[in-house]
């Protein structure tokens, strides 16, 4: 994994939850993990990962994910077997 990458996943396992990650951010990380990501109707973007699947929202406004998409993409993360502390002890970060 890139340090652009392990950097992404501590801010998004990170209390509180950051306001400045970008959705580019996170359609890379994803995809470096793995998910598939399939444009859904409107901003809706069908995630698969690790046979998990959910729904994230691209910002309409700016390229910024709100907390509440953070929150999201976070509770995705973690059904799908992907954490923090699973990373690090992987990866011995």
């Amino acid at each position: 994994m890139s340090h652009k990458h392990a950097h992404l996943l501590r801010s998004i396992f990170t209390d509180p939850l950051p306001a400045n990650i970008h959705w580019r951010e996170v359609e890379s990380l994803l995809n470096h993990l793995g998910a598939e990501v399939q444009p859904g109707h409107g901003a809706r973007f069908k995630i698969v990962l690790n046979g998990i699947e959910s729904t994230l929202h691209h910002p309409h406004n700016s390229s910024t994910c709100s907390r509440l998409d953070i929150k999201t993409l976070r509770e995705t993360l973690t059904h799908a077997g992907i954490s923090l502390a699973a990373y690090e002890a992987e990866h011995g970060s």
